[in-house]
């Protein structure tokens, strides 16, 4: 199962990096910033036709399509394009995303970074890998020298959960801030030590599912902001090198 999903979502990448430059049309979904293109749509149907081939009877949670087959203890969660603010605006920050739950739990993940060729891989109780090679979360210990990622939601100009408030808080704690726009990418970043720490709320099933196994099978620590165990269907994620993750929650718990 696990090489289904490195299967499609190299496939749906490199149809992502061929489509590069392309002429896009550009639809809105839940509000004026939160955009889908026709690309998303094919790299999606990539994606569920080669999981369809080979496990039929398995549930599908897809961004673009919604979720098939609710009644089998196998679910699918896919993301074609994670980050598509970035791609259409040339920004190589994007990646591919397949999460695999048996029974509510994330069992294997996959997510592809086409720009950069990275293919990052994990299985339950195997450990993580970038490239075949194995990952490991940063040793850092102190949040003032802590890099921390966050995203933002596309209501951010409503602030819900006091988004901004925390945002500010963080940079006052944290030696630095980043905003990449995709966040199964920032979990990965976490998972091979590139950053220390990364938090968002109403956050998707498909941004987190393959991306949190990645976190915990490096070493790392998931949970809500309240210091809770999660799924993929959690609202709200706090994903750190765990040496951090006590002093994260203390800041996040100045806004609950």
């Amino acid at each position: 199962m696990l090489q289904t999903a490195i299967d499609a979502a190299t496939e749906a990448g490199k149809f992502l990096r061929e489509s590069k430059g392309k002429s896009l049309k550009i639809e809105n979904k839940s509000s004026s910033i939160d955009p889908v293109t026709q690309i998303d749509k094919q790299a999606e149907k990539i994606i569920v036709d080669i999981i369809k081939n080979r496990y039929p009877d398995h549930a599908i949670l897809a961004e673009e399509s919604g979720e098939s087959n609710d009644t089998s203890d196998y679910r699918w969660i896919i993301d074609p394009l994670d980050g598509t603010v970035n791609f259409t605006h040339g920004l190589p920050i994007y990646c591919v995303s397949i999460g695999l739950e048996y029974r509510d739990a994330v069992i294997a993940g996959a997510v592809f970074d086409p720009n950069a060729g990275d293919l990052y891989t994990a299985e339950r109780g195997k450990g993580a890998y970038l490239n075949g090679s194995r990952i490991h979360v940063s040793e850092n210990e102190k949040l003032i020298d802590s890099i921390l990622i966050t995203g933002f939601p596309y209501d951010i100009h409503n602030n819900p959960g006091n988004t901004i408030e925390r945002f500010i808080d963080f940079l006052m704690e944290a030696q630095a801030v980043r905003r990449l726009g995709s966040a199964a990418i920032d979990l990965c970043y976490i998972a091979a030590g590139y950053g220390d720490g990364f938090w968002e709320a109403f956050i998707k099933p498909w941004d987190i599912a393959a991306g949190m196994l990645l976190v915990e099978e490096a070493g790392g620590k998931v949970t809500d902001f309240n210091g809770h165990q999660i799924g993929a269907d959690s609202e709200r994620i706090l994903a750190t090198n765990g040496k951090i993750h006590e002093k994260m929650l203390e800041v996040l718990r100045k806004r609950i």
